[in-house]
């Protein structure tokens, strides 16, 4: 049996570990717990519910007010990993800085970014948003399409990524990406990376944008493109969107062609 005085001794290290740790213990509450909680009482996914609050608290054919409900949403009620807003104003100069005419978006989820990256985009551009789940992908179509974008705007495809990306040249008649966003599983960064590589698809300054490469975390991705030599990256540091002292960050890279 454990002594009083060395269960005294634990404490000052159990309250470390929970100073310490508070942040994560507060996402595991709000992305873990209540989302089992509401899953039971509500009989709906944490997708279809943040759907169905954005469609009362939105404005149809607004995407800004979409996204701005979703971020309430996040925020206030549970916890949906999408880039958010700190992170979504870097990608928006990105976008803005290259108005790409041909993206590609890996990890559609329920829309919100891909809404974030469609306002962004220049006149006749075009995004293929790829989403393997079946059911987040009905709830992305259905937020793309009351954010006012169209079928020639935003096309969504309902397939796992290393299935679409072979296929992107012959199926979908791509000749280029000009800009590449993910936020998919993360281990798939490092061979999705590699497969749209092997397709020819990266030109010289395509820009390839991967969230949560630090937390989660994408080590063995960070890892490549750092040896490669294939392109110019950096990491924009930040925090967890909808969220507080939990460091994340997105990697910007842009493909400098094969040598």
């Amino acid at each position: 049996m454990v002594s009083p005085a060395i269960a005294l001794a634990f404490i000052p290290l159990l309250l470390t570990v929970l100073i310490r740790c508070r942040f994560y213990f507060v996402l595991f509450y709000r992305a873990v717990l209540v989302r089992i909680w509401r899953d039971c009482v509500t009989g709906l996914s944490r997708e279809e519910r943040a759907y169905q609050y954005v469609l009362t608290h939105a404005t149809p054919g607004d995407p800004d007010s979409i996204l701005d409900a979703f971020d309430v949403w996040c925020s206030k009620m549970e916890f949906i990993s999408t880039i958010g807003p700190k992170k979504g104003k870097v990608l928006d100069r990105m976008l803005m800085e290259q108005s790409p005419l041909t993206v590609l978006e890996l990890g559609s989820h329920c829309g919100y970014t891909t809404v974030r990256i469609a306002r962004s985009l220049p006149l006749g551009a075009r995004l293929y948003s790829v989403e393997m789940d079946q059911r987040n992908a009905a709830i992305a179509e259905k937020i793309i399409r009351l954010a006012g974008f169209d079928d020639d705007t935003v096309e969504l495809i309902v397939n796992p990524s290393d299935e679409v990306i072979p296929r992107l040249r012959s199926e979908y008649g791509l000749e280029r990406l000009d800009f590449v966003f993910m936020d998919h599983w993360k281990k798939c960064y490092l061979p999705d990376l590699q497969m749209l590589e092997g397709t020819g698809l990266l030109g010289k300054g395509s820009m390839i944008v991967a969230d949560n490469v630090l937390f989660p975390g994408a080590p063995k991705f960070l890892r490549y493109i750092r040896k490669s030599g294939l392109y110019e990256w950096k990491v924009h540091r930040a925090t967890l969107e909808y969220s507080r002292g939990i460091r994340d960050g997105m990697a910007e890279l842009v493909f400098q062609g094969i040598k």
